[in-house]
């Protein structure tokens, strides 16, 4: 056959694609679907086309965007060509596989079967026959093509699935001065990619599953093999094996789901966008979790020290990083501590406040109407409801609204009397230090835990804080995440784990693993990785 008849088989091909959209889009459908999925009918497998149509078109009835492309090769053969538009790479089919077989001869059904079922003939690998209809259905519903001949029982998948997504962009939520500008997209192959870049080793395994009963949702777990304990693996599987939802959305859906104690205030999943923190943590002995259509991946086990640990506290100077390490771990206190400290110590215990600082305190609450309980609980509450404006509008307006919440609305609170300055203040470095948490889930927890606390400071003082506190301790030492204590390494103490928690010490000596996964190979890199240190001192 020749190149002219290819090319006007090409333009029959978009027509027919337009005039089915223009067809469907304008029906109107007079019923609604049930949400609980319609048993599909049964279908006999047979190598005649028009039923095997025919039960496709049942089954993708009021479907607008599925495309319907006939045609006829040499001899008069029938073929169907049947994909969703939008979602199925045309052009490629086209030149990989329907260029091939219309400029050949078939002079009979045989002819044409073997010459299909040999690959080697075909321009393209991935080629995959099905004989089940289900299998073609579920291909066609994923973005692929399903080719069928006429006299020929299989068809032929034609993966050639192409979305549209966004560009690889820095991440908006974990930025970092220095270190790898990369975070994931909403598409689950691009962010494997950027994983097995950074792992090139055979060892690194990613298994897949199809989630949702409506949305068949992908989802990866990855892991190092002989690194990952594989009872971890194991563990994992099987919390997964019981989610049995219409669709998964978010990688939150898993999360709640595979959670140890999901009514805990404190999450012991962790989750990333970026594709270092990912691969760092599969090279510890971790468990990572993707899934399609959103760029956040779950890590587990999660410890409380490792959401307070920064991408970045790995690319600066170790002394330096153990400085910031230090000054977050002192900011996380005063974020979640100096309200409640500040209305225990005015409303009670006043005889700890020296002089001069009482005086001030005390002539500046002079005119304020409301105790120091009640006007921390309207401060705070009011700088959380100007956070929550920043995130929803847009961002062109939300510098300005932060500037007004935070300058004018503030300073005339003050000026009328209605907070003292003192408290403003309070509420200010407070609201500066829970910034300061690179977990926005655990900064969040500490913020709704920050209010109870408050409560039992003003009504017992110090000592309603220390029991406040005592009651959060003890449901923290009691919280584990598949197995491992969500205070490890602190407590139980693993000497050998904390020296990458309260410091962080060089690459070099970083000798082994973190214990608290429990990994299968605790050894990171030899005893000796700067031995030519040594050498040098032998030399000279």
């Amino acid at each position: 056959m020749d190149k002219d008849n290819v090319q006007s088989d090409n333009k029959q091909l978009e027509q027919d694609s337009m005039q089915q959209q223009s067809a469907s889009s304008s029906q109107t459908s007079s019923a609604v679907r049930d949400d609980v999925q319609a048993e599909q009918q049964p279908f006999e497998p047979t190598s005649k086309l028009s039923p095997r149509v025919d039960w496709f078109t049942q089954q993708l009835d009021r479907v607008a965007e599925v495309v319907y492309h006939h045609f006829t090769i040499s001899y008069g053969h029938e073929c169907m060509l049947i994909f969703m538009s939008g979602m199925f790479d045309i052009q490629q089919a086209e030149r990989q596989v329907m260029e091939p077989i219309l400029n050949k001869t078939f002079y009979m059904v045989e002819e044409l079967d073997q010459y299909l079922l040999a690959r080697s003939q075909l321009p393209v690998s991935e080629l995959k026959w099905v004989e089940e209809a289900n299998d073609a259905l579920d291909a066609i519903l994923q973005g692929h093509g399903v080719l069928i001949f006429e006299g020929v029982q299989k068809m032929l998948l034609l993966p050639y699935a192409k979305y549209e997504t966004r560009s690889i962009v820095e991440a908006p939520n974990e930025t970092v001065l220095r270190g790898p500008r990369e975070a994931f997209i909403e598409d689950i192959r691009v962010n494997i990619s950027l994983l097995r870049r950074r792992i090139k080793s055979q060892h690194f395994k990613t298994e897949e599953y199809t989630l949702g009963r409506h949305s068949a949702t992908r989802v990866v777990i990855a892991y190092l093999e002989g690194v990952c304990k594989e009872s971890l693996i194991q563990e994992l599987k099987r919390r997964m094996s019981y989610l049995d939802i219409d669709a998964i959305i978010s990688s939150s859906q898993i999360e709640e789901v595979i959670a140890d104690r999901p009514s805990s205030p404190f999450t012991q999943v962790q989750y990333t966008e970026r594709p270092d923190v990912v691969s760092s943590s599969i090279l510890e002995g971790r468990i990572a979790v993707l899934v399609d259509n959103t760029p956040i991946a779950l890590l587990a086990p999660s410890t409380i020290f490792s959401k307070l640990q920064s991408s970045e506290d790995y690319y600066q100077n170790f002394i330096a990083a153990t400085a910031i390490r230090h000054i977050r771990y002192l900011f996380l206190f005063i974020s979640f501590l100096l309200p409640s400290f500040y209305i225990a110590v005015t409303t009670f215990h006043a005889e700890m406040i020296p002089y001069n600082l009482l005086i001030s305190v005390a002539s500046a609450r002079e005119i304020v109407p409301f105790p120091a309980l009640l006007e921390a609980f309207i401060m705070e509450v009011s700088f959380e409801a100007l956070r929550e404006a920043s995130v929803r509008i847009p961002k062109s307006i939300g510098q300005t609204v932060s500037i007004i919440g935070a300058l004018i609305i503030g300073t005339a609170a003050v000026q009328a009397g209605i907070v003292s300055a003192a408290m403003v203040i309070i509420v200010s470095v407070t609201g500066i230090a829970s910034f300061i948490i690179p977990s926005f889930d655990l900064g969040l927890t500490f913020r709704l835990l920050r209010f109870p606390l408050m409560l039992l400071a003003g009504m017992f003082g110090i000592f309603g804080m220390a029991c406040g506190m005592m009651l959060i301790y003890t449901h923290a030492i009691n919280l584990d995440s598949f197995g491992v204590p969500y205070l490890s390494p602190m407590a139980p103490v693993n000497r050998e784990s904390t020296k990458d928690v309260w410091l962080r010490v060089p690459w070099w000596k970083m000798n082994e693993r973190p214990s608290f996964a429990s990994p299968n190979n605790r050894n990171r890199q030899r005893r000796q990785a700067r031995g030519w240190t040594l050498e040098k001192e032998d030399v000279e």
